[in-house]
């Protein structure tokens, strides 16, 4: 007679008392995404160290301000991208965040306090302020649509700049107001360039920001934004408020630009409206459309680009020998034509983006390695 194999259940067998091996590194990695982000967030911070160490004072300036842009670019991603919500004023909004860091600092420093352990608090306040400022707009931006929505989102565009100038004893009107920023700490080195310190702590705003934005991506919040985004009546018979939602989404996006605007305000040491025109505000939405508006990735390309066309604008028009007069005219309109015509030929070669389309040439290269 052949013997029967007996389960482990059925003869009582306790399968506690069995050890199983603990997950490793990689298994955790694919249960946390907070784990997962903070690993992605370390080893960026790492290389962008490393990279400041080897770049020369201009290009660390550069990489500030572009990490300094990437704070509203990504904002600006979830509320449009992953939200739906189109604004045309996320330039006032860092405008909001820049003048109230100016403000604070300014106000510390005649105070006494000084020193660079109140770059935080100037910064949160920036932060708080603009959240404030962005739960305004929301409330209003919930009950409109379309046109409407973009009408009152440009309108803040204007209305931020002028208050700055009709309140000229605050913010001194088109003059702007100095910013007090204390140099690089001493324990760095007496020599220690200010620029690769700038880019440390504009680096380290971009880097928290992308952190908390992703996880924000990926939680249920998240998945609540593109639900509100893709079909309100559907989200809204699933049990989503759809009008909470929305102004969250307003409220994140302004924190994120009230950093940035922030960080740009103690980047330039000044800060005044011509700073944070409406110029900024379509510069910002063209930014994160020609990077792709499906992921934060496409935030990263757009503040690439924010600072890399208007420079190569410039060194192109300076190899054309052009009359004063049609080279100062075309000195402050060249970069938006610039933009203009890179996201028309984006939207027709890669309609989703820079992001997009490296994500296509991913997909294919992927399909075709089995194949070789």
């Amino acid at each position: 007679m052949s013997e029967t194999v007996t389960p482990a259940r059925e003869t009582g067998t306790n399968e506690a008392a069995v050890p199983r091996r603990a997950p490793g590194l990689p298994g955790l990695l694919n249960r946390s995404t907070l784990l997962r982000h903070l690993v992605l967030a370390v080893l960026a911070g790492v290389v962008l160290f490393l990279l400041t160490q080897q770049l020369d004072p201009f290009r660390n300036f550069q990489l500030a301000t572009v990490a300094a842009y990437l704070c509203a670019t990504a904002g600006l991603t979830l509320l449009v991208g992953m939200n739906g919500q189109l604004s045309l004023g996320h330039g006032a909004l860092m405008a909001v965040g820049a003048y109230t860091v100016a403000l604070t600092q300014n106000a510390l420093a005649d105070r006494g306090i000084t020193g660079n352990q109140v770059l935080p608090l100037s910064l949160a306040l920036g932060v708080l302020v603009t959240m404030a400022a962005g739960a305004v707009i929301g409330l209003a931006a919930a009950r409109l649509r379309g046109p409407y929505l973009a009408g009152v989102t440009l309108a803040v565009a204007v209305a931020v700049p002028a208050a700055t100038v009709t309140f000229d004893e605050v913010f001194n009107s088109e003059q702007g107001l100095s910013v007090a920023v204390e140099p690089p700490p001493l324990s760095l080195g007496l020599y220690f360039p200010n620029e690769r310190w700038q880019a440390w702590v504009a680096l380290t705003g971009a880097l928290l920001t992308m952190l908390l934005l992703a996880n924000l991506v990926r939680s249920r919040v998240g998945r609540n934004l593109r639900a509100v985004r893709d079909d309100e009546v559907a989200a809204r018979l699933a049990g989503i408020h759809v009008g909470r939602t929305q102004v969250l989404a307003f409220v994140v996006s302004a924190a994120s630009a009230g950093l940035g605007g922030g960080l740009l305000a103690l980047l330039a040491q000044s800060v005044s409206p011509g700073a944070f025109s409406l110029t900024l505000s379509l510069f910002l939405l063209m930014a994160v459309v020609i990077g792709g508006l499906g992921s934060l990735s496409g935030a990263v390309w757009g503040a690439i680009l924010l600072v890399a066309l208007p420079d190569l604008t410039h060194d192109s028009a300076q190899l054309v020998s052009l009359p004063p007069a049609v080279a100062q005219r075309l000195e402050g309109n060249l970069p938006l034509a610039v933009f203009g015509l890179t996201l028309i030929v984006v939207m027709i070669a890669a309609p989703g983006g820079v992001q997009g389309l490296l994500r296509r040439i991913g997909a294919r290269a992927r399909r075709r390695a089995p194949a070789r």
